[in-house]
């Protein structure tokens, strides 16, 4: 493929509170953003590579167009042929970013709102604020997912790059890297593909991926994985409808979803939370891993009596409870606490560690109280806290001379 065409860089206003795509997009829900030393991230979305950077202020970004079209472009891959049929254009890479960010919710009131809820997240939120749930294609959101059995982030990143480049179509570079889309359900249903996929590293994931592709190709009908996602929440170009009333377990639509995804291959209760969640947008969906039992534990008092081991009963019981506190968004609230468990983001506890004191009010250029405030960063806390051990030690030192003395 010849070198395509690629946009100016254009802005969009978005400061970093509403969104945060050093966090957004490294917190475990897509697996195909690659950043470069520049700071800068690009995916192959919707038939061309689009690039983004974020100043404090701005969202930048820009496309680059393949010389011949691809089709069909992803998102949406699983939904009926007739719903993307144009190629890319500059004009739509704008809808698309809205679209694919959630960027018509106001974070900020959502953040207000769960911290109101609940004293833990308003203790861990303002360090992860712009942490928004994507909106993407619900074929890709369930192999990823599948890819996550047993998994971490980077080797999920990995599989899903071998796929992209060995069932994907090719849709530009960046420089001489090579950006695939991901490959849709017909392109795994081969007979080879499983023992390939086994041969690149995917172990017994290789099975689940190919049948899973089998049933969603040759045994649904076509466009039903996207048939289960939140009218409130459709894919690029579809009209919004109603979801129904919150009840308790959630939405009539999203239970339905769910049960529906646990007959695929290699999609348990987590996985199908996790695409329900990040692929049909389903908000109230709440998966629980390994981490998010560990935060239920720790802060929510699970762990004890009949909730002492992450059992069926213990899976739902987490969920309710979040649904409880954060309403049809538990989903997005609990993956903030999520990202916050994460190693990766580790440094945003230990780098300041707290806000000591107010120091008063002034006002800005355009008239507006800003808050003027004391930051103690970690190392200033280390110190004090050097300063104060190696004062006891002394204390501790005397006094042991002075019994020796008295002896």
């Amino acid at each position: 493929m010849g070198a395509g065409r690629i946009s100016e860089w254009r802005k969009l206003p978005v400061s970093l509170t509403e969104l945060c795509i050093n966090t957004s997009l490294r917190c475990g829900q897509s697996f195909r953003w690659r950043k470069s030393e520049d700071d800068i991230w690009s995916c192959a979305l919707h038939g061309r590579i689009v690039s983004l950077r974020q100043d404090p202020t701005h969202l930048h970004y820009r496309s680059v167009f393949p010389s011949q079209p691809v089709a069909p472009p992803t998102p949406p891959s699983s939904a009926p042929p007739s719903v993307a049929e144009a190629g890319p254009t500059d004009e739509d890479t704008l809808a698309l970013i809205n679209h694919y960010f959630n960027l018509d919710i106001n974070l900020t009131k959502l953040y207000e709102q769960w911290s109101s809820a609940d004293a833990n997240f308003k203790k861990r939120a303002p360090k992860f604020t712009g942490v928004r749930i994507l909106k993407q294609d619900a074929w890709e959101a369930l192999v990823g997912f599948i890819c996550s059995s047993n998994n971490n982030i980077i080797r999920i990143s990995q599989m899903v790059e071998k796929l992209c480049t060995n069932y994907g179509p090719l849709i530009g570079h960046i420089g001489s890297q090579p950006f695939y889309d991901f490959p849709q359900p017909a392109s795994l249903t081969g007979k080879n593909v499983e023992s390939h996929l086994r041969q690149l590293g995917f172990g017994y994931r290789a099975r689940y991926i190919h049948q899973t592709a089998m049933m969603v190709a040759q045994e649904r009908e076509a466009g039903w994985l996207d048939s289960l996602r939140n009218p409130e929440s459709p894919v690029l170009g579809v009209r919004r409808r109603l979801a129904g009333q919150m009840r308790d377990g959630g939405r009539e639509g999203y239970r339905t979803a769910h049960e529906q995804l646990l007959e695929l291959q290699g999609v348990g209760p987590k996985v199908a939370d996790c695409v329900c969640l990040m692929g049909l947008g389903w908000g109230e969906a709440v998966p629980v891993d390994t981490h998010v039992w560990q935060i239920a534990q720790k802060d929510y008092k699970f762990g004890k009596g009949k909730f002492k081991s992450l059992t069926k009963d213990t899976y739902n019981a987490i969920g309710d409870h979040f649904r409880s506190l954060w309403g049809k968004e538990a989903g997005w609230a609990h993956s903030v606490l999520f990202t916050a468990d994460l190693r990766a983001f580790s440094e945003r506890l230990s780098t300041k560690v707290e806000i000591k004191e107010e120091e008063g009010l002034i006002k800005t250029e355009d008239d507006e109280t800003a808050r003027v405030e004391t930051v103690v960063t970690k190392s200033e806390v280390e110190m004090k806290g050097r300063v104060k051990r190696e004062r006891e030690e002394v204390v501790v030192l005397e006094k042991k001379v002075k019994r020796r003395k008295r002896q």
